[in-house]
């Protein structure tokens, strides 16, 4: 290996280290947090210069995979405001989730049907790629109806180049916030931190640690994230 392929992997090797020690000693008020994984596909194909489809598979677990937690299929339809910066978006997402019965280690089971819009707007700062992304959803469960809003604000920094493009890595990071429409209002939190690799211009590789933060409780998730047509541009 030699030191530039060291310090590369110095540099990724250690903010994962970093974040798995700061979180590691977070306790929930009734138990340690459990370390799940979300396995995590994001693509985004382009129609023309207008229009986007969008399209995404989560599958979600308690350990590590095989213990099934939620299935989340999500698409959407997107509409260019500018060519690279600003898109607006209406999208249906399908959520299955297998819940454990309080105290016991069997489960239950339920969906969710949710119709979402969402507005989205990027901009760099030299190095620093910024998003915000702005999103409603109406939820609709069996017997129940709730709407939820959703600001989601993240932060990629290539590593070896000025921009996100093939064969770099690259540091990410961002912050959710859920909040509902009706008491109790807060909802969750997502702090995440991860490094990633652009193995080409439209295909990425990220893997990092994701902080859950619920009115009740704390959950820390491993997510292993492929993307699939999501260029950074200036």
């Amino acid at each position: 290996m030699n030191n530039k392929a060291r310090l590369v992997a110095i540099q990724v090797i250690f903010p994962v280290i970093i974040i798995i020690i700061s979180l590691a000693p977070l306790k929930i008020k009734a138990q340690n947090s459990e370390i799940g994984n979300w396995f995590i596909y994001f693509g985004n194909q382009r129609i023309n210069k207008k229009w986007n489809w969008w399209n995404e598979v989560q599958y979600r677990n308690y350990n590590f995979i095989g213990d099934l937690r939620q299935l989340v299929l999500r698409t959407g339809l997107g509409f260019n405001l500018t060519e690279n910066n600003n898109n607006v978006l209406l999208g249906y997402a399908y959520v299955y989730s297998e819940p454990y019965i309080p105290g016991t280690k069997k489960k239950t089971s339920n969906s969710n049907n949710t119709i979402y819009q969402q507005f989205i707007t990027r901009q760099n700062f030299g190095r620093v790629f910024i998003q915000h992304r702005y999103r409603i959803e109406e939820r609709f469960f069996t017997n129940n109806f709730g709407m939820r809003f959703r600001y989601f604000l993240s932060f990629n920094i290539p590593i070896s180049k000025e921009v996100i493009e093939s064969k770099v890595f690259y540091l990410s990071a961002y912050n959710e916030i859920f909040l509902r429409s009706r008491e109790p209002v807060f909802d969750q939190d997502r702090i995440y931190g991860a490094v990633g690799y652009a193995i080409s211009n439209f295909l990425r590789l990220e893997t990092g640690l994701m902080y859950q933060i619920f009115e009740n409780e704390n959950k820390l998730q491993f997510q292993i994230v492929f993307m699939n047509n999501l260029p950074f541009k200036k």
